[in-house]
């Protein structure tokens, strides 16, 4: 018997923490979209099954691409980058898989802000062009406030003015000269004391003995952090570290649970043998960006491998239901999602089984647009399909009490 969408996804869950995946689900049924964000191991194995694409060179891919996985960031050189910034899924696989993932991330995105089917199909459209464009030119780019234009100059502009100040007033309350997290529903978690301190003691000996060991701070405290929808059900800290030399400084640091890439079971592809996920997840980040975020690196808790990088907070993305009647900018930030898609795949190339440049140049200027498209749109009328007896099906569990 063929399992359920339902099945599917409470089985690929399994190891996750119960508690977490609860909330997972609940995340999930807010849209089509949410759901789509949540079952990235569904997408690659309907995909898998399908074998409807024309064939592509081997690349680096990010693995799980949609419109809400592209992002501002710091970078190492403390300047603002807007790009690709989840790689939990990143391994080595065609590079039309990226493609129709990100397309069909649009048509189920704009499927639930009712913009017209039609103009989801030209956004679709000029993704990929603009992606064959990029590649046709050899050369990478990157986005930073200097380079960046329309609604993507004005968000990372934004971006860089803001405060660790106001990070710090959002997300904690100051106490006798200290400042504590608060616990906010549906965006973390109190830790019990023991694991704090295990935590504290975890992350200030990975700060002395990681290349950042030039930085003088200190944990002062941790919460347990929810962010993102495929992440929700891994174990994920958030700490706050204080400045040793200069009391007024403070920075954020994410700490994720890394598992094995969901498209792994799908792809027949030999990857590299790596230390860990944590070490794959990190390794692949800095061939494809173009700047790497601060303080990334990778940890052993517990034997369970960690990412370790400074917070990007989880509202640094481009918020597409304030500009959905804006054509203009729509087109602008597809067009530089696409440039991005491109010059990530452009930078990574040549690296242990990825094609070389001039293979890609090749295959942007031989893309077969046509078939990409039919299938990114076919399938996001599947992922509502999906979504809708996903629904239907949580509902029973629910009343049955599972």
């Amino acid at each position: 018997m063929i399992p359920s969408v339902f099945e599917r996804v409470v089985a690929f869950n399994n190891n996750r923490l119960p508690d977490m995946v609860s909330i997972k689900y609940k995340t999930m049924l807010a849209n089509s979209f949410s759901f789509f964000r949540g079952t990235c191991h569904l997408f690659y194995e309907d995909l898998f099954d399908a074998n409807q694409l024309p064939p592509a060179p081997l690349t680096w891919i990010s693995g799980d691409l949609h419109l809400e996985n592209f992002g501002s960031f710091k970078g190492d050189d403390h300047q603002v980058y807007f790009d690709l910034n989840d790689f939990d899924e990143a391994i080595l696989a065609p590079a039309n898989w990226e493609l129709v993932r990100m397309m069909t991330s649009i048509f189920v995105a704009f499927d639930n802000l009712d913009l017209d089917e039609g103009e989801a199909f030209n956004l679709g459209q000029k993704y990929l062009h603009t992606y064959a464009d990029t590649l046709k030119s050899g050369k990478a780019i990157a986005i930073d406030p200097r380079t960046a234009e329309g609604i993507v100059r004005k968000f990372l502009t934004n971006v860089e003015k803001r405060k660790k100040k106001d990070l710090l007033k959002r997300r904690t309350i100051k106490k006798k000269d200290r400042y504590y997290f608060i616990e906010e529903e549906g965006k973390s978690i109190t830790l019990d004391k023991p694991l704090k301190t295990e935590l504290a003691t975890f992350i200030n000996n990975w700060m002395k003995t990681s290349v950042y060991k030039g930085f003088d701070y200190t944990v002062t405290d941790s919460i347990f952090r929810i962010a993102g929808t495929g992440s929700i059900g891994v174990k994920r800290y958030l700490f706050l570290l204080r400045s040793a030399k200069e009391n007024s400084k403070y920075l954020f640091l994410d700490m994720k649970q890394a598992f094995s890439s969901s498209i792994t079971p799908f792809c027949t592809v030999n990857q590299p043998v790596w230390q860990n996920e944590a070490e794959r997840a990190i390794a692949i980040k800095k061939r494809m960006q173009n700047v790497s975020p601060a303080l990334l690196g990778t940890g052993i808790f517990r034997d369970e491998a960690f990412i370790i990088q400074q917070m990007q907070p989880s509202n640094d993305k481009i918020r597409f239901e304030l500009i959905k009647d804006e054509y203009q900018d729509l087109n602008l930030v597809i067009e530089d999602m696409a440039r991005l898609t491109a010059s990530a795949q452009l930078r990574s190339s040549g690296r242990q089984g990825s094609a070389i440049a001039d293979e890609l140049i090749d295959y942007g200027e031989n893309l077969e647009l046509q078939k990409l498209l039919d299938y990114a749109k076919n399938y996001a009328k599947q992922v509502k399909s999906d979504f809708e007896q996903f629904q239907v099906d949580y509902e029973k569990n629910r009343q049955s009490g599972k």
